[in-house]
């Protein structure tokens, strides 16, 4: 009469299931928890894995959250209550919601720089190389006019734009666009010496 519920005088379940449950609660019978897993456990993973994103492992998981779960709870089992499919269903739906909280929480998108630490062994050659390239780039500016060489300062170290220049040196801005594009040209040559 496996599967079959039958209920006593008293209102008491005693199938198959439920008289499992009441052995494994009253005397932590180990093959009664067997035949009850072999039972489950495929229901139970099927269940968490029914009109939901489980991945296998996850499910695989769950059945065995659930079941250690009616291991430890089988003593608070009452027939009267309920079926021990109805008990055991209740305490999969519970941990499948609280699986499903947990990974919600871990659920955040990562960059790889997040994972990864950045190389900082090179940052103090990277700095040195820096400042050299800063000091070279001032010595380059002193052998421009003037005028390029200001204008230069204010597009490239001060991040201004081409208009931005024109209008605090209240000059055209053609003629400040000249001014940078002559100075580029004549930086490029001595670059290239």
């Amino acid at each position: 009469m496996q599967g079959q519920i039958q209920v006593d005088e008293n209102g008491s379940r005693n199938d198959e299931w439920s008289i499992c449950l009441q052995q494994i609660g009253q005397t932590q019978c180990r093959a009664s928890f067997e035949r009850l897993f072999a039972h489950f456990a495929p229901l139970v993973k099927a269940f968490s894995m029914n009109g939901s994103a489980v991945s296998i492992a996850n499910a695989e998981e769950l059945v065995q959250e659930v079941m250690i779960k009616v291991w430890q709870k089988a003593s608070a089992y009452n027939p009267q209550k309920a079926a021990a499919s109805t008990w055991i269903y209740t305490i999969a739906r519970n941990s499948r919601t609280d699986m499903f909280r947990r990974l919600r929480k871990f659920d955040t998108p990562l960059n790889a720089e997040d994972i990864w630490e950045e190389d900082t062994g090179d940052a103090p050659f990277i700095a040195v190389q820096e400042r050299r390239n800063a000091l070279q780039v001032k010595e380059l500016l002193k052998t421009l006019p003037h005028e390029q060489a200001q204008i230069l300062a204010k597009v490239y170290m001060e991040g201004k734009s081409h208009s931005e220049v024109a209008q605090e040196l209240d000059i055209p801005l053609g003629t400040v666009k000249s001014r940078v594009r002559l100075a580029m040209q004549k930086l490029q040559i001595q670059v290239e010496k």
